[in-house]
């Protein structure tokens, strides 16, 4: 039933993980029915949420510089109802009332299909509530089906929430609470949904993917998987994150067995040293994973592989720094994500001895980053020449060349496209309009592009479709 509150502003600032960019989704449809519609301008808001991430102390301290920069908004309108959620909310709890007077809000991970009945409370009675109750299992009603605008061709699917591993550096298991899956049936219905609104690809969200159902006693992950390639509709499937220690044969497979999987498999190693996997309490070692990696490409050749590094982890040694180096040229990654350790509250490692300084986590980052930028970039020059199956995206958000160029260039060929393929990697290309329908024209298609030039993070092609 949609509430008379009248036709109200909402305006969500999402940071962090793919997680968040699900919740938000979340968030803006449980608030619809009571009259909010999305806005982009934080002046004609009347509901501000900061969706927070608190993997690491930068992304903490992010969400608290964006929350102070409202206090000038809530002046100017005292009606203005801000709220904090996501995971630094479920951290701090009441702590925020007392650091940002203005918040009115701070709800936890488990707590967005309580968001409606929270809002109404404030605008009734202008209170401040804290609201970070966690639950020990997914209810029937904690997610609603996923939102697809007229533009989404690629979305995310949250299958499970938490985690059980306890990495003595992670806080996850702290703020999204412990494992807990979702239905296949509820799933499988979510991604029908979305794809009757024309999504073409799902990724399938987990902090732990490998493991779902596995309390519950549904099926295997892979076997979730099986249902999603029988979609009709649907072209591409992703899934993020997986887990070494508990990535089995069977889903090792799948990639060889399901038509509608890409080859891109995100496995987080974190450190080549066994001893600093060991104090991260991540149950396998360097072997172990390269083993895996060796199987996968056994099983699937073009498979693209990527993965997360974390650098200056206490008591990391210049020898186990150089393992990690060693692993990261015999791995060969596509693309890493590289950190710095940073402590976190509740984190195991925040009492480890043997703090690395920040000058030298910060060298030790940089080359990591060069080390993989020379390899991205020699995996992209060995497409050049090759045919790549790719999903159109749309209009390129970031253009290839420069504006003087693209004057040019939309003269003379038409205007720049992306997408990504299979191993997702970006393509950009050229396609001139052709009728008044030209930003439908090619967005959602699958398309083979000739890849003409290799660049650091991306590659650039021709049509020949």
């Amino acid at each position: 039933m949609r509430e008379d509150m009248g036709q109200k502003k909402l305006f969500v600032n999402t940071m962090g993980c793919q997680m968040n960019v699900y919740d938000t989704g979340q968030i803006q449809q449980r608030m619809a029915p009571l009259g909010f519609e999305p806005t982009e301008d934080l002046a004609k808001a009347d509901v501000i949420i900061v969706n927070t991430c608190a993997i690491r102390a930068k992304a903490e301290q992010k969400a608290f510089s964006f929350l102070g920069r409202l206090l000038p908004y809530k002046e100017q309108k005292p009606e203005l109802i801000i709220a904090m959620g996501g995971c630094v909310a479920q951290q701090e709890g009441h702590k925020v009332l007392s650091r940002m007077p203005h918040v009115d809000l701070v709800f936890g991970t488990h707590a967005i299909r309580r968001l409606p009945q929270l809002i109404q409370k404030i605008a009734a009675t202008r209170c401040r509530i804290v609201d970070v109750e966690m639950a020990s299992a997914i209810a029937s009603d904690d997610f609603m089906l996923g939102h697809a605008s007229s533009s989404d061709v690629a979305t995310f699917v949250t299958i499970m929430r938490g985690c059980d591993n306890y990495c003595t550096y992670c806080v996850v298991p702290h703020v999204r609470g412990r494992e807990s899956s979702r239905t296949p049936d509820e799933i499988i219905s979510e991604i029908e949904h979305l794809v009757a609104h024309g999504v073409r690809e799902v990724t399938l969200l987990g902090q732990n993917v490998n493991s779902y159902g596995k309390k519950e006693g549904f099926c295997s992950f892979a076997q979730l998987l099986e249902r999603v390639d029988r979609v009709n509709g649907l072209a591409r499937i992703r899934f993020t994150t997986s887990h070494p220690k508990d990535l089995s044969e069977e889903l090792m497979l799948a990639f060889d067995r399901l038509e509608k999987l890409c080859p891109h498999i995100h496995l987080p190693v974190q450190s080549g040293a066994d001893a600093v996997l060991r104090r991260m309490n991540r149950r396998y070692t360097s072997r172990q994973y390269r083993d895996k990696v060796a199987m996968l490409r056994s099983i699937r050749p073009d498979i693209a592989i990527t993965s997360d590094i974390i650098v200056g982890f206490p008591g990391e040694t210049e020898e186990e720094f150089s393992a990690t180096l060693h692993l990261i040229d015999q791995v060969g990654f596509d693309g890493l994500f590289a950190f710095i350790y940073s402590d976190r509250p509740n984190a195991p490692a925040v009492r480890f001895d043997n703090k690395i300084g920040e000058t030298e986590k910060k060298k030790r980052l940089q080359s990591v980053l060069n080390r993989q930028e020379i390899l991205t970039q020699k995996k992209n020059e060995a497409l050049t020449g090759s045919i790549q199956q790719i999903l159109v995206d749309g209009l390129s958000k970031h253009l290839s060349y420069d504006a003087d160029e693209r004057l040019v260039a939309d003269a003379l060929e038409g205007v720049q496209w992306s997408g990504r393929t299979g191993t997702n990697k970006i393509v950009h290309f050229m396609q001139a309009p052709q009728n008044d329908d030209w930003n439908q024209m090619l967005t959602g298609r699958i398309m083979q592009i000739m890849i003409e030039k290799a660049m650091s993070h991306s590659l650039w092609g021709r049509p020949l479709s």
